[in-house]
């Protein structure tokens, strides 16, 4: 007869669940291998739509419109001035861009993006919004204490740098131009967007890494 150890047992529970999805996860391919089993849906068309989201209206999108507002100077006035008309330039229009504002970091103020009612966010130029974004703590905190909030990121700021935080509602959203990197010069758009993350776009992130 086996000996019952409830420590190695405990342990081997916890290496099998750490390695397992999280249940929305697991609830989410359930619903998937559901809706295709009953013909409802096309294993295609589920692949389709996650390549869009995760590599075409994800944060690449995002990334393209600041890396031209770096290259053309015309086009980054058009973006300040008007956003959601501007991005019409790449055919990234949609209802959330039909009132997006753009802001610009300078080297002496930074902007950061919330939204303290609920989680109203570009998704056409940033793809789906990260979950972090959502959560009440970031929603009540980012208004309430940015400075630390940032610091939670690893975006330390001096003093002397002013911080605009700008409130998302479904009328007005809004899309941080960051600050474009020393020793860039001369990059092409393609080879600058690579540099351009989801977060600065947000302004939980200021300086861009050169790669």
């Amino acid at each position: 007869m086996s000996s019952y150890d409830g420590k190695k047992l405990g342990a081997l529970h916890r290496h099998l669940h750490a390695h397992m999805p999280s249940d929305p996860a697991l609830r989410v391919k359930a619903l998937e291998s559901l809706a295709i089993e009953k013909g409802l849906v096309a294993q295609e068309t589920i692949d389709t739509w996650v390549e869009m989201y995760s590599e075409k209206v994800g944060p690449k999108r995002g990334a393209q419109v600041v890396a031209r507002s770096w290259t053309d100077p015309a086009f980054r006035e058009r973006l300040l001035d008007d956003a959601g008309q501007a991005i019409k330039e790449f055919g990234f229009e949609g209802h959330a861009t039909e009132h997006l504002r753009a802001v610009e970091n300078t080297p002496d103020t930074h902007n950061l993006v919330v939204c303290t009612l609920c989680s109203c966010y570009p998704f056409a130029v940033l793809g789906m919004s990260p979950i972090w974004y959502r959560s009440a703590a970031y929603r009540a905190r980012a208004v309430k204490d940015p400075r630390k909030v940032l610091e939670e990121f690893d975006v330390a700021l001096n003093d002397d740098i002013k911080i605009h935080v700008w409130d998302s509602t479904a009328e007005l959203r809004y899309l941080v131009i960051p600050e474009r990197p020393d020793g860039t010069e001369g990059w092409e758009e393609d080879r600058l967007a690579s540099l351009v993350t989801r977060n600065a776009m947000i302004g939980t992130q200021r300086d861009l890494k050169v790669t």
